[in-house]
């Protein structure tokens, strides 16, 4: 199969998902773009700060939900079951699932003052749900800032040629976010601007690349919990909106030309179609489905769309641009990734071009790396490689920064307001406990608990859609969009976890065979809350 069949085929549908589906929802939801939006009513110049642009929010959530998600699932997922599972899964999933998942997310928290969706669960389920689920989804947040702090910082000690594009992202992003707020500059002459000044720290930091001898990777990974720490804690529109403005120019112009490469190069695809139902990650589904989980549908979006999105968006009428037409987006890029491993390696031959050979010695990072360097060869020639890792990189700074900061509202609403613990009501206290657990776990084995986050991810979507069906359900609305894909979801990430469990069992692992089945419980809980909910809104109704 030729690549370049698959990203005009990828590309239109995802095209129609949004043109029809996309515009279904909104009207579905009621967008109303003469509603006053959380960010312009509660407007506070540091958390609800309504974005000037709605491209520049774009620019936040896209980047935020992206990270290494849509890119590391394909690549393991394709190496394991083929590139048709993969393929069929992320546009299905991303139009159907993912988009209505995200979308319902922030037009959720947009009806309930920008809060979070565990806040929306209290009202909607009950308030024992809310602190389980908000329990559970900040130890998932602090769990992600300690594990994209220490990839982050084995990255930047391994490739040091990502330091310098890495860290003066953040100096050109406060110089644009003062040019945009401060000095009025028109966005387009400072996107210039900005565009131009990461390209030339790309190439510098080819040139200059910047070791720190043996403890490097403890130093980077320090270095950017200190970072994540000020930049949550700071005015959104100081750092994160410029910031991840120009982390998604940098994500769209390696996205853009990847593409290209693609039509230029349209490699076939060196990888089988299909490898069989049973890999060594377990089988098809629901084990594909939870590997590749932002790409299709991710738990994480959620938090997200109701933790900084909803707080900024000036407008609903760019809801459905942000909300769903970012997941699209993203289902975009994890078909480039796929197409970068799948079309840009070798299946079979020589150790540097063969993917099942990179992925087994070097890493994911480096096969899709080198995947997309092929592909863009004739574009940018020996750069493409560091250009696809810079790109990576910069996703990871933006998904560790924003789950601080997302993790601080949540612990600020369960500890400081529901468990009223006075000292975690202030943001640098609360931000600073987030980051010195996730310094203590990131120092760890923190790879020993990975595993089953994958799932616990996925589990947090299904939970996601539990709570806004019966958030329609108290509208009067058509339930079936946000109940059949959460039952799914829900479906998926039981067998995962059931599986995971008696794999880890079996492998005398029990840490994480408990962690699993507390997992399960967690959902059986949730279940139970929801159905009895459901059930009294039922009477009411019939009454």
């Amino acid at each position: 199969m030729n690549s370049l069949l698959i990203a005009v085929i990828t590309l239109v549908l995802l095209w129609l998902g949004y043109r029809f589906y996309g515009s279904f929802l909104a009207k579905f939801w009621g967008v109303d773009p003469g509603r006053a939006t959380p960010a312009v009513e509660l407007s506070d110049g540091v958390d609800y700060v309504p974005a000037k642009h709605w491209t520049l929010l774009f620019g936040h959530h896209f980047s935020s939900i992206a990270g290494a998600g849509p890119i590391i699932g394909p690549v393991i997922a394709c190496a394991v079951w083929g590139w048709l599972p993969a393929v069929v899964w992320i546009i299905l999933g991303s139009i159907l699932i993912g988009g209505m998942h995200d979308f319902s997310a922030l037009m959720a928290s947009l009806r309930h003052q920008g809060r979070s969706i565990a806040d929306v669960a209290a009202e909607r389920v009950s308030y024992r749900t809310k602190l389980i689920f908000a329990s559970f989804l900040w130890l998932s947040l602090v769990l992600v800032v300690a594990v994209f702090a220490a990839v982050g910082g084995k990255t930047l000690a391994t490739k040091p040629q990502v330091v310098v594009p890495t860290f003066g992202l953040i100096l050109v992003a406060l110089f644009i976010g003062l040019m945009l707020y401060r000095w009025r500059v028109n966005q387009i002459l400072a996107t210039i601007i900005g565009g131009g000044l990461l390209f030339g720290l790309i190439v510098l930091g080819y040139h200059l690349p910047v070791g720190l001898g043996p403890h490097s990777q403890l130093i980077w990974t320090v270095v950017l919990l200190l970072y994540s720490y000020v930049a949550s804690v700071l005015p959104v529109n100081i750092l994160l909106q410029p910031r991840d403005y120009l982390a998604a120019l940098v994500l769209f112009f390696g996205l853009i030309f990847g593409y290209i490469g693609v039509f230029l190069t349209h490699p076939q695809l060196h990888t089988p179609a299909f490898l069989g139902f049973t890999g060594k990650s377990g089988t098809l589904w629901p084990m594909m489905c939870v590997i590749i989980a932002c790409g299709a549908i991710s738990g994480f979006h959620a938090m997200i769309s109701s933790g900084t999105t909803s707080k900024q968006l000036s407008n609903e009428r760019n809801a459905s641009k942000i909300g769903y037409g970012g997941m699209l987006t993203e289902g975009g890029l994890a078909i480039l990734a796929l197409l970068a491993v799948a079309g840009g390696l070798l299946w079979k031959g020589s150790p540097n071009l063969s993917y099942p050979l990179l992925v087994k010695n070097k890493g994911w990072i480096v096969a899709f790396g080198e995947g997309y360097g092929r592909l863009t060869l004739p574009i940018f020639g020996a750069l493409g490689s560091l250009i696809a890792i810079t790109t990576l990189k910069t996703f990871v700074l933006t998904t560790l920064d924003s789950a601080t900061r997302i993790g601080r509202y949540i612990g600020e609403e369960l500890f400081g307001q529901a468990l009223r613990i006075r000292p975690m009501r202030n943001r640098f206290f609360s931000t600073l406990f987030i980051t010195g657990f996730a310094l203590y776990l990131a120092l760890g084995n923190w790879k020993a608990i990975w595993p089953v986050f994958g799932a616990a991810n996925q589990l947090v979507a299904a939970l996601v859609f539990l709570v806004v069906t019966l958030y329609l359900l108290g509208l009067g609305k058509r339930i079936r969009y946000a109940f059949y894909p959460g039952l799914f979801m829900l479906a998926t990430t039981l067998a995962a976890l059931g599986l995971e469990a008696r794999d880890f069992w079996a492998q005398q692992n029990y840490l994480l065979a408990f962690i699993s089945l507390v997992l399960i419980g967690l959902a059986g809980f949730m279940v139970v809350e929801a159905v009895g909910v459901a059930r009294r809104k039922t009477k009411c109704k019939g009454a």
